[in-house]
């Protein structure tokens, strides 16, 4: 697709007016043969070089575009190619818009040697310049991207986005096999190998991407240029010395109320319910609580990790950022591919890259828990397990936006606490969290597995155990144990809580609301 046609595609009509910079190729020494051969190419593709740049509404939302035209001598970055890229984003930082651009290239210009190559940090340093100013950059990965162009300014967007069947990577396919002698698979750098190797966030179709755009550009386009000290969407309309004791005491909850022998009864009860097949999973929470939800992909390392989901929707017209573990109980196929929803390294690293998204963008936070515990194997130890989740607590702890965790079914060991490291942290009323299974329990104390249930009862881990502890916030009731069938009732009762979640917390600052969630943990 050339340059025109995209456009006529993507922005609304008319409203394109091309940021016209007068940029001195002078500065390149180039031989005649090459820049004869860029004469001919802008004579005959009615272009001045690889990529054009301007201002254009996308269904409304005004940004800064650019699009590379992969005819243009493959798209390939040379000086030219990265000043206009460069400037694109400084008119962007400028304007305070968000940036949409169309990547293509073969890669380096090598006919202007070391010149072409520092381009790379000339465009990335412009990219994160934007970035650090709290706007939105969304690239789109088309056919080809290569080379320089796929190591610098097309990789470091907040939302990467692969059109179907572009070919994507770094050293092109020939170049591998002649370098290595290693005969490559078939689909290897396609669109959607690289969002199964956790590069792009989704493969969207020509047809679809305008509104998949769009969508994203509502989601997030609203919320630029927030600056931190700033009240954030949610509330707590107490001082700076409240404590989390004073905050329960604000909502106590009486919908809930057992005797210790209930408890010692139920305990290994609410177990089996927490991990009953018919309870509902992550998504199916999502789906019902959030609108236009748009699901995003991948760690930008490793992979996208299945046993975890996250993304971006809508809660009463709210930008609302939500992720969760994800068990796979539709049958024993999809419970390994989503691997019983225990999450590897490079599921805490996509958790960590929306956590941080969602921060950028000061966008709240809703975490959902269903995990016996974090993956554990040969491949999780070699990845660096421990140290992933070590790092999510952190990043947790001091995240510049408001924060909920909800455990909807079984919350187990520090691959739960992962994701319940939050202002508030609520449970449903049939589902448990502790520090270990009870069947683990069972195993290290008394060396006798068939003594979970006691070992359920002991470690009181069952949410009014756990709210008479002062360990969570709420208790969502659960009048019948939650299925799929009486998930809408729940998910009305959750949507009351989530309002007056958001409204409680909507006259807070940043710092007063990381300062509270240090102080929640601190006290334990």
């Amino acid at each position: 697709m050339n340059t025109f046609e995209r456009l006529d595609l993507i922005i609304d009509k008319g409203t394109f007016v091309p940021y016209e910079d007068d940029i001195d190729s002078g500065r390149v020494y180039v031989d005649e043969a090459y820049q004869a051969k860029i004469e001919r190419h802008r004579a005959r593709y009615g272009l001045k070089e690889a990529v054009l740049t301007g201002r254009a509404d996308i269904c409304g939302h005004n940004v800064a575009i650019g699009i590379m035209d992969a005819r243009f001598l493959r798209a390939s970055m040379g000086y030219y190619v990265g000043e206009k890229i460069t400037r694109l984003f400084e008119h962007a930082t400028k304007e305070r818009l968000s940036v949409i651009l169309f990547c293509a290239s073969g890669g380096a210009r090598v006919q202007e040697g070391i010149i072409s190559l520092l381009q790379m940090q000339k465009t990335s340093q412009a990219c994160a310049r934007h970035g650090k100013e709290g706007l939105l950059y969304i690239s789109v990965l088309t056919n080809p991207t290569f080379g320089g162009v796929t190591a610098s300014f097309a990789t470091l967007a907040d939302i990467v986005i692969a059109e179907e069947n572009a070919m994507i990577g770094f050293a092109g396919q020939r170049v591998i096999e002649q370098t290595t002698g290693e005969k490559l698979p078939e689909g290897f750098q396609t669109a959607h190998f690289q969002k199964e190797q956790g590069l792009v966030d989704e493969v969207v179709s020509d047809k679809d991407m305008k509104e998949y755009i769009a969508r994203l550009l509502t989601a997030f386009d609203s919320t630029r240029g927030k600056k931190s000290g700033e009240p954030v969407g949610g509330a707590l309309n107490n001082s700076n010395e409240d404590t989390i004791k004073e905050a329960i005491q604000e909502n106590p909850q009486k919908a809930i109320t057992r005797t210790k022998a209930d408890d010692a009864k139920e305990a290994w009860k609410n177990v089996r319910l927490a991990r009953k097949i018919t309870r509902p999973t992550t998504l199916e929470y999502i789906n019902i609580l959030f609108d236009d939800f748009t699901l995003l992909h991948g760690d930008r390392i490793s992979g996208d990790d299945t046993a975890v989901v996250g993304g971006i929707g809508f809660f009463n017209g709210r930008p609302v950022m939500a992720i969760g573990q994800q068990k796979g109980k539709k049958d024993i196929k999809e419970a390994i591919y989503r691997n019983w929803g225990m999450v590897s390294p490079a599921g805490h690293h996509k958790a960590m890259r929306l956590m941080r998204l969602a921060e950028k963008f000061r966008i709240p936070l809703v975490f959902f828990v269903d995990t016996m515990g974090a993956a554990c194997g040969k491949e999780a130890e070699e990845m660096g397990q421990a140290d992933t989740i070590a790092r999510m607590l952190a990043v947790a702890s001091e995240l510049k936006t408001l924060t909920l965790s909800i455990v909807v079914g079984e919350a187990g060991s520090g691959g739960a606490l992962a994701f319940s490291v939050a202002n508030e942290v609520w449970m449903l009323e049939h589902s448990v969290y502790s520090v270990i299974t009870p069947e683990g329990y069972a195993s290290i104390v008394w060396k006798d597995i068939e003594k979970k249930s006691e070992a359920a009862d002991a470690m009181k881990m069952c949410a009014s155990q756990l709210y008479d502890n002062e360990v969570i916030d709420r208790i969502i009731p659960e009048p019948e144990p939650v299925t799929a069938d009486n998930l809408p009732k729940i998910c009305k009762q959750l949507s009351k809580e989530l309002e007056n979640f958001f409204d409680k917390y909507s006259n807070k600052s940043i710092e007063e609301i990381v300062e509270r969630r240090y102080e929640r943990f601190r006290r334990f």
